[in-house]
């Protein structure tokens, strides 16, 4: 099972932290746990977490502090803090301080993994977010009802854009599907696509290299000088789910 995120739980309660990772890891996240504040600021300050569980009252530093800690060694994490003996003051400060959720012991499993999952929904919504910013003049929304995709062969498609240009580019999904490890090379100061023959190449991580294929004739108006780098990010971020790469604008040429 592909692993959904890194958990730090920590609780010197044995059942609590059986419990997290035998619920949590059960829904396919890979859950540390550990019993004591010192340990796990050794944990965050040496490995990356996506979500920290941690109990208040803990045999050496309380869980707030270890909350304040956390958030300086690591400000994107984030952490749910739960307790058997809940305070409206220890509520207010682990809001201030940044938790996500407050809980009260003892909770179900559904409840945790609602929160849990709500926290990872966020983080994916911010990372997609994030993305789409970054890489908005370099990808294309599968979803794009005004300027559809019209798919050729072997990953590449076309779609008409403004001023007469078609955009030409490919679908990663269709070279992950195969196993390539990819690189893009696109010819410097390439002036023309001819529908059917290469216009460029994909390069594996063994040197191997297969086409890329032209699904139309046209001049080259402009090429994609980022599609390494947003190419990259798609796949290291996993979201090439809905995400295309245009390659080049063309002007059409009827033949």
């Amino acid at each position: 099972m592909e692993k959904k995120g890194k958990i730090l739980v920590l609780d010197d309660d044995p059942v609590v932290t059986l419990s997290c990772k035998r619920i949590l890891g059960a829904e396919g996240y890979n859950i540390i746990t550990v019993d004591r504040g010192e340990d796990a600021i050794k944990r965050i300050s040496n490995e990356e977490f996506d979500l920290l569980i941690s109990d208040i009252r803990l045999p050496d530093i309380n869980g707030i502090t270890v909350l304040k800690e956390s958030k300086i060694i690591q400000p994107r994490l984030d952490v749910v803090i739960i307790t058997g003996y809940p305070t409206l003051e220890d509520a207010k400060e682990s809001v201030r301080l940044g938790a996500f959720e407050y809980i009260e012991k003892p909770f179900t499993p559904d409840f945790m993994m609602n929160v849990a999952g709500k926290i990872f929904d966020q983080r994916g919504w911010i990372l997609r977010k994030a993305f789409i910013d970054e890489f908005r003049n370099d990808i294309v929304s599968l979803r794009d009802t005004q300027n559809p995709v019209i798919f050729y062969k072997e990953g590449t498609w076309a779609r008409p854009i403004k001023d007469g240009l078609w955009e030409v580019g490919f679908d990663i999904r269709f070279w992950l599907l195969s196993g390539q490890l990819m690189y893009i090379d696109i010819p410097e100061g390439l002036k023309m696509v001819t529908a059917g023959a290469s216009f460029g190449k994909i390069l594996s991580g063994s040197g191997q290299t297969e086409d890329l294929v032209s699904p139309m004739t046209g001049m080259v108006k402009e090429t994609n000088t980022n599609a390494n780098t947003a190419m990259s990010a798609l796949i290291r971020d996993n979201l090439s789910e809905g995400w295309l790469l245009w390659l080049a604008r063309v002007q059409p040429i009827t033949v």
